[in-house]
């Protein structure tokens, strides 16, 4: 039977590696600095979805007067857009805006470089251990987003958590 994980050794490596990638794409794309708190807000609004700012507040375990003051934050920051909602006019609802979203996309782009060039440079024994950890890697993923809100499964994009990398 193999030794089982290291918790402490996996956060050791997983917590540097991602602070590595999102230093990395940011100087690569001249992105700004984003808050993990406005990240977060971001996470639980994937493109198309609007959430009334109650509906985040739960879905982030937040009370309803922080996230208020993050999305003010965030609407002069040009990161989020209120609208009312077409069902209950005395309700708005939040959705990124193309800002954000345009963000997101040149984060992506410049972490998938950063990674693809860092990738040819280690052995091919090293890439297989690393193509082989993926699947139970987005495992964890999912479970350990299932943990924080477990009566909402998680499921991440199968290739890549758009924001995995920013919190």
């Amino acid at each position: 039977m193999a030794d089982p994980v290291d918790p402490a050794r996996l956060a050791g490596v997983i917590s540097p590696l991602r602070r590595a990638l999102l230093t990395a794409a940011r100087a690569a794309g001249d992105l700004p600095e984003i808050p993990d708190s406005q990240i977060q807000v971001i996470r639980a609004l994937p493109d198309g979805a609007a959430l009334a700012p109650s509906d985040l507040a739960e879905a982030l375990h937040l009370e309803r007067s922080t996230v208020s003051n993050l999305l003010a934050s965030m609407q002069r920051a040009g990161l989020i857009e209120r609208r009312p909602d077409a069902a209950d006019g005395r309700r708005v609802l939040i959705s990124t805006s193309e800002r954000a979203r345009a963000l997101f996309s040149e984060y992506d782009l410049a972490s998938t470089r950063i990674l693809g060039d860092a990738l040819t440079t280690l052995p091919p024994r090293d890439l297989h251990s690393i193509e082989s950890a993926l699947p139970a890697l987005e495992r964890l993923l999912v479970a350990l987003l299932s943990e924080r809100q477990p009566e909402h499964p998680v499921h991440p994009h199968p290739t890549h958590d758009r924001t995995s990398e920013q919190s």
